[in-house]
Formats: C-alpha cells, sequence, structure tokens
C-alpha cells in the first residue's frame, strides 16, 4: 500500500483504503480528491486530539480543513466513520513498525528478555513520538484521550491494537513460560496506561518535579520505559497468586 505524507508534517502515513472506492464520482480529479481527504484527515485528527470525539462536529472539521462542509460527509460518511478513518491512517504504519521489531529481535537475539522484547515493542511508537512531526504527536495524544473513553475506547483500542498487543504477550510468554495469563494481560494493562500518560504530554510532570522533569522529554521515556514496565512485570510472575 503506498504511503502518502500527511499536510501536517512529519512521516508518511498510509491513507485510509476501507474509506475510499465507494463509487461515488470524482468531480476535480484524483489528486484533488487525494489532497482534500488529507486535509479531513488532518483537521479531524488535530481537533479529536484537543477535544475528544464528542467535543467535536463534523463542520468543525470541515471548517478547519477548509472545504465545504459537505465534503467530510461525501468522503467518509459519519463522523464516527471519519474517526475510524483517522485511527486506520496512522494505525496501519505504527502497527507494521512494531510487529516487524518484535519479529527482528526474536529472530536476531539469541537470548530473549523481558526489557528487549518491551524495548522492541515500544521503540516504533517512540520514534514517531519524537521524529514523526506535529502529526504523530496528535495521533498519539488521541490514543492516549481514546483509551481512556468508557463509551468509545475499549472498542477502538481492540479494534485497531489488540493483535499488536497480543503479538507481545506471545513473545513475552516465550521469554517467561511460567508467567501466569491473568498477569501477562494486567501487565499489558498498566503498559497502556503508562504509555497513554506519557503521550498524552499533559504537563503534570513539569510542575511536579518544579521542571526537573518534562512531559515530552521522549529520551527519558525511553530510558526509564522498558525498565520499568519489565521489573513489574518480573516481580509479578515471581509472586504466588492469593
Amino acid at each position: 500500500m503506498p504511503a502518502a505524507r500527511s499536510s501536517s508534517g512529519g512521516s508518511k502515513v498510509a491513507p485510509a483504503p476501507a474509506m475510499r472506492g465507494k463509487g461515488r464520482p470524482r468531480f476535480n480529479g484524483a489528486a484533488a480528491d487525494v489532497d482534500r481527504e488529507g486535509a479531513i484527515l488532518d483537521a479531524a485528527e488535530g481537533l479529536f486530539s484537543d477535544y475528544g470525539f464528542y467535543g467535536v462536529t463534523v463542520r468543525q472539521v470541515a471548517e478547519a480543513a477548509g472545504v465545504h462542509a459537505s465534503l467530510p460527509n461525501y468522503y467518509f460518511g459519519s463522523k464516527r466513520d471519519l474517526f475510524d478513518a483517522v485511527m486506520l491512517r496512522r494505525a496501519e504504519v505504527v502497527n507494521a513498525m512494531r510487529l516487524l521489531s518484535m519479529a527482528r529481535y526474536e529472530s536476531e537475539t539469541k537470548v530473549l528478555t523481558v526489557e528487549g522484547s518491551l524495548e522492541a515493542f515500544f521503540e516504533p511508537l517512540l520514534d514517531v513520538w519524537e521524529t514523526g512531526g506535529p502529526g504523530w504527536k496528535k495521533y498519539l495524544r488521541l490514543i492516549a484521550i481514546v483509551n481512556n473513553m468508557p463509551a468509545l475506547g475499549g472498542e477502538a483500542m481492540a479494534r485497531y491494537f489488540d493483535p499488536v498487543v497480543k503479538k507481545l504477550i506471545e513473545l513475552l510468554r516465550k521469554v517467561v513460560p511460567e508467567a501466569r495469563d491473568e498477569d501477562l494481560y494486567w501487565s499489558c494493562h498498566f503498559i497502556s496506561a503508562t504509555l497513554s500518560l506519557s503521550f498524552a504530554e499533559t504537563g503534570r510532570i513539569d510542575r511536579l518535579s518544579d521542571g526537573l522533569c518534562r512531559s515530552g522529554d521522549v529520551q527519558a521515556v525511553r530510558s526509564r520505559l522498558s525498565a520499568y514496565s519489565a521489573s513489574g512485570f518480573l516481580e509479578l510472575t515471581r509472586r504466588r497468586p492469593n
């Protein structure tokens, strides 16, 4: 699938193929359609990441994209369809990166470790957070918001990210075969929460530490996240269930 550069800058991202080719007429040429679709997706991504799904209207998306109010519906359908297109566009890219990272780690490493497995899972996310530009930052912040929405988050996160998390669980099972299933799932649950708060970049740690730490310091997160998560996971595997 060819990638297309987001108009908001940063890394290349895949288009939303599931939302295209529905038999609608193309009245100004394919290139113009792609430009409009990209602008709408970028605008929706930014607004959803700031205000959440329920705090944004399709008309606001059209205004932010600089297109006619009817075009978001024309290209994507309902607001939920537009949201799904926003989620899918970058999820496909980063999921492929994470699957490849874990496969390489497993095939190229003689002695697999929990920390190394987690590093392979985390690094593609940390890389796009650090180098992907404003579009990726907005997307990761959107994931943080969605992951904490009871009405929408569970279903959306399961649809777009559970297959990759299940691959991590398979890898951890190979590394620590004695680990109990419930500890594996709880560990991934806690890891998801840690990632979400980090991606949100709320500035809370900046204030809490009086400026010693910065919520947008990806290197600081990178140097600590895998070790922190691996230690907690290994401690759980050592404990006997109550």
